[in-house]
């Protein structure tokens, strides 16, 4: 009886560790697939640096690719007046007067770039031609596609981008969302704050990249060493 025991138990034995090892051996190869998707997910997923952190902006290769004319900047209005408690610049439908100070600020920064070799281009709404004017000090081309947020909008935007030359457009934070959407940008990252600046390489060989953005208050701790 002793004997059957041990017979059966070594049996048990058997049939039981196989089927352990091979479900623990599952278990990880499952971890580790979950583990890897997440991470070519995480690297591949397209992300909107913030330039005026640490060392973002050297490493965006920003200040160079401007150089070279290969960049479009896309800056959303100023604070709106019809959405603020703040005084108005003019008519409900434009900006504030602190919107106005903002975007001086961020033409300012684009000075300190260089305009050499950029065009500049507004939605014909108030608001963004009100921005515009300020952004670059005098009044700017008003064109519809520009205030157009649909999917069709970074079609249009590549289209309009002359080689060798930078496009400055000034719009609205739909179509900022709609470009970032197309190229991939996660949805609890697309956002854009009042006159804050989206950049992206375009150079019309490779396809477009994100390099960041910048924000007014930022664009004013910005050094002309930094922009060089």
């Amino acid at each position: 009886m002793a004997h059957t025991f041990i017979q059966d138990l070594g049996e048990l034995n058997i049939r039981v560790g196989p089927v352990r090892l091979f479900s623990w051996h599952t278990v990880i190869a499952v971890c580790s697939l979950m583990l890897a998707t997440t991470l070519i997910w995480y690297l591949t997923t397209a992300r909107v640096v913030d330039l005026g952190s640490g060392k973002n902006l050297v490493s965006s290769g920003l200040v160079e690719q401007w150089k070279h004319g290969d960049v479009v900047v896309m800056i959303r209005h100023a604070e709106r007046c019809d959405r603020s408690a703040n005084r108005c610049l003019g008519n409900a439908d434009g900006i504030t007067v602190n919107g106005s100070h903002m975007a001086s600020d961020v033409g300012a920064g684009l000075q300190r770039l260089g305009l050499e070799r950029a065009s500049m281009i507004a939605s014909p709404s108030t608001r963004t031609q009100q921005t515009a004017r300020y952004v670059a000090g005098q009044a700017v081309v008003a064109q519809d596609w520009v205030g157009e947020c649909n999917s069709h909008f970074k079609d249009e935007v590549v289209g309009h981008k002359a080689r060798g030359e930078n496009l400055v457009l000034i719009t609205h934070s739909g179509c900022i969302d709609h470009f970032e959407r197309t190229m991939g940008v996660p949805a609890g990252e697309r956002s854009s704050e009042y006159t804050e600046a989206f950049f992206v390489k375009m150079d019309g060989q490779a396809i477009p990249r994100i390099l960041g953005s910048l924000n007014a208050v930022q664009w004013k701790s910005l050094t002309h060493e930094q922009l060089k």
